[in-house]
């Protein structure tokens, strides 16, 4: 057999998980396979980029990443970082409602209540709406063929107040989308999942609640979350500085790919073209039906598909300068409070090793789906109207050390109504016209890091599967 070559066209984590165990296996098989990354950015690692000045760590993407999906923890100890692997610190987390900061009830998961105590009497929801809220104890189930919407999900089991004051400002915080438009069983299958088998989203949380009550009170002093002490960018030059079986190439577009005897073309926007006996695809949605330009009708729910654009501001501040909540980590808002700012995270008390000792860290988010216009204002407006949103809440005395403006423009794709039957469909109708093509990452199925790289683990065994080339 001859020497094969693939091709992975973008190199954010997903094109990287790709690579770099798909190297792994060439290494470990000794495989006759040559692999070119190509990235249109001058960059690799996407969304995932860190900052380090005067002893802060400031990251301008994702900060962090869920332990129990296990894959980003396994890939940072794959490229030697295990060492630097570290949990946030555990805090009180708040929604603004109105001009007021309130906890969030403990137990609550996304937002769905499993201690009845302590929803009742938090100061989030008028006597009404935690009325509202107790039908979920009698309602019954309902059976709904095919999707449905997070907000129209969670509105009928708990009632809009709790959606609008807890569950929206959670989600949004996570997905920056309109929870009336996103998929539920693109993101949040397992809330359906429980309603079919316990009737109740109260009672089936409750019951998965006390199953895990010992695990939880033996690792009650560790956060849910991981991080690397040196930053996440510190996970992408890892693997670029070991991707030594790997052509990379920055900078450079793929324009379109053909299908010419038994290999495709990729037509590059250097003029070059390269050569592949399959390729992994994991560019976002809306860079791909360009690369296709005969399949415009198979790939238009890429068209229609959002994605939202949201801008982060990082301030450094003295310590004295802002007064914090002795035990908070930071707070999301609800959409009727008035404010610009959707979230806010106290980052040196989540993650102490981001902040010299003595300075604050904080990072704030701007801009959600239907309200994205302030994320071109320029930086300074920008930060001007984040300084203005907090000393709403708590005195911030001074101008910051320095702020870091971030913009994620259309960064963030939406998974609509129905999201899983249309990338079925295209998954489908595209391995039957381009076998050997494989279209995965942040657009399809799932958006967080672990997702991203599980995605890439499995490009790289159909990649070996369709080669015959198999795994060990």
């Amino acid at each position: 057999m001859g020497r094969k070559k693939v091709a992975i066209v973008g190199g954010g984590i997903t094109g990287l998980s790709v690579a770099f165990y798909l190297q792994s296996e060439i290494k470990k098989n000794h495989l006759p396979i040559d692999v070119v990354l190509i990235e249109a950015k001058p960059r690799l690692g996407g969304k995932i980029e860190t900052i380090k000045r005067d002893g802060f760590i400031i990251e301008r993407g994702p900060d962090s990443f869920l332990e129990r999906k296990k894959s980003a923890t396994q890939l940072a100890k794959d490229v030697g970082l295990g060492d630097y692997l570290v949990n946030n610190d555990v805090g009180q987390s708040f929604v603004l409602v109105g001009d007021k900061l309130h906890p969030i009830p403990k137990g609550a998961v996304m937002g769905v209540p499993t201690n009845i105590a302590s929803f009742a009497t938090s100061g989030l929801f008028s006597l009404t709406g935690k009325l509202r809220a107790s039908f979920d104890l009698f309602l019954p189930k309902k059976k709904v063929d095919g999707d449905q919407s997070l907000g129209g999900f969670f509105g009928r089991r708990l009632g809009s107040e709790v959606v609008e004051n807890l569950i929206e400002p959670l989600l949004s915080g996570i997905y920056a989308g309109d929870i009336y438009n996103l998929s539920l069983l693109a993101i949040f299958p397992h809330f359906y999942e429980i309603e079919q088998k316990h009737r109740s989203l109260i009672l089936g949380m409750a019951k998965q609640a006390q199953k895990s009550k010992q695990k939880q009170q033996q690792e009650q002093h560790k956060g849910i979350f991981q991080t690397v002490s040196t930053g996440l960018q510190s996970i992408v030059e890892a693997i670029e500085r070991q991707l030594d079986h790997t052509v990379v190439k920055k900078g450079i577009k793929v324009s379109e790919i053909k299908k010419e005897d038994d290999l495709y073309h990729l037509e590059l926007s250097d003029g070059t073209v390269d050569k592949a006996d399959a390729i992994v695809i994991t560019a976002q949605h809306d860079a791909i039906p360009s690369m296709f330009p005969n399949e415009q009708q198979t790939l238009a729910y890429f068209k229609k598909m959002p994605s939202t654009s949201v801008a982060t501001v990082a301030m450094a501040f003295p310590e004295e300068a802002v007064q914090l909540p002795a035990d908070g980590t930071g707070f999301v808002v609800s959409r009727n409070s008035g404010y610009t700012i959707t979230a806010c995270t106290w980052t040196n008390k989540k993650w102490p090793h981001t902040a010299p000792k003595g300075k604050t860290l904080l990072r704030a988010y701007v801009g959600k789906a239907g309200d994205e216009a302030v994320v071109d204002q320029p930086d300074d407006v920008i930060i001007q109207t984040v300084l203005d949103d907090l000393n709403r809440l708590m005195p911030v005395k001074g101008e910051p050390i320095f702020s870091i403006v971030t913009r994620l423009r259309e960064a963030m794709p939406q998974y609509i109504v129905g999201h899983l039957d249309n990338i079925r469909n295209i998954k489908s109708i595209m391995g039957q016209k381009y076998p050997g093509i494989y279209l995965t990452g942040a657009s399809f199925e799932g958006l967080g890091i672990p997702d991203c790289i599980d995605q890439g683990k499995k490009a790289v065994k159909d990649v070996l599967q369709f080669l015959h080339l198999g795994q060990a």
